[in-house]
């Protein structure tokens, strides 16, 4: 079966591409001509260049092709306001789903974001539009994007299923993305928490979901793939642990998280360059984003890894390519 994987040099394309091979489908990557990562030297995959903002880019990766795993994206959050974000996430999933479409393609599996369906989302019922408390397009868009590809299926035109992890940590994040955290405890420079907390899922996990996916998941449904609910201090305590740096001393309160991160969009704005932390990141700090998994667990027998392995399989792949 030839399968095709967009975003597969990022931290969950990576992985997903190895869960692939492991189960001995035939894989394909589509990668930007700008890509420089180095995740996927030495496998046996077969590389495509090309670009979802130009769909006939697309077509060589996608013909002949079986199953399409559309997970490049942009997961910037800065600017919280993107014409380039947007575009990306929302017309590069419109130009992947008209061309799965085009080419026959038997299954389409998009990989979205759990933050496309928390309590942060608000849809106007008359207009249709769709906002965020956090004012992020970001957010925004993925929500968009899943739509497109919910809409095409409930069209009958396309087969497919939504992956939506949560906060994803592991091996293999060249960026590094999500593991900035896991680095900046590493390096000793984290020293206090915020109130908050996020759902956490070891990326392996994820991999193993989505490609479970294939045959399991059901059409036109998306699944949330997380694991573990934890504060930002608990699991900042289980990272120090891990990497063997003192533990985070002191909670912050709210309103002085918040009064950084408008410093930081200031500073941003003025600058043009990306704060430390901005203003959204600094709200989105103070919430606890947590979600319920089971059917994920169920339905595609998604593991439930400790979130402690995928810390250190995370803190050890850094170690092993000089990040720290």
């Amino acid at each position: 079966m030839k399968v095709l994987v967009t975003g597969a040099d990022g931290l969950l394309g990576s992985n997903l591409v190895r869960n692939l091979l492991l189960k001995e489908f035939e894989v394909r990557v589509l990668l930007h001509p700008s890509s420089k990562s180095k995740t996927l030297n030495g496998l046996k995959v077969n590389k495509f260049t090309g670009d979802i903002l130009e769909i006939d880019s697309l077509q060589p990766a996608l013909k002949n092709c079986d199953v399409v795993f559309h997970a490049a994206a942009s997961t910037s959050v800065w600017p919280a306001r993107s014409k380039k974000i947007r575009a990306i996430n929302i017309e590069g999933t419109r130009n992947m789903v008209d061309a799965s479409i085009t080419n026959n393609v038997k299954r389409f599996i998009y990989i979205g974001s759990a933050s496309a369906v928390s309590n942060a989302i608000k849809e106007d019922l008359e207009t249709g539009k769709i906002t965020n408390k956090f004012d992020l397009d970001y957010i925004e868009s993925k929500q968009q994007a899943m739509k497109l590809v919910m809409n095409a299926s409930e069209e009958n035109k396309l087969n497919a299923t939504t992956i939506l992890p949560t906060f994803m940590i592991g091996a293999y994040d060249s960026q590094p993305s999500s593991g900035k955290m896991i680095l900046s405890a590493a390096k000793g420079n984290v020293k206090f928490s915020s109130s908050g907390g996020k759902n956490f899922v070891h990326v392996k996990d994820v991999a193993e979901a989505a490609t479970n996916a294939i045959e399991l998941g059901s059409n036109g449904k998306y699944y949330i793939a997380g694991n573990e609910n934890l504060s930002y201090h608990d699991f900042l305590i289980k990272v120090s642990k891990i990497v063997g740096v003192s533990e985070p001393w002191l909670k912050l309160p709210d309103w002085l998280i918040k009064s950084a991160g408008a410093i930081g969009s200031a500073y941003g704005n003025l600058t043009q360059r990306p704060p430390i932390l901005s203003y959204p990141m600094a709200c989105i700090g103070c919430e606890n984003q947590f979600f319920n998994i089971n059917d994920a667990v169920t339905e595609l027998k998604m593991s439930k890894t400790p979130i402690d392995v995928a810390i250190a399989d995370c803190y050890q792949w850094f170690k092993s390519e000089g990040y720290c």
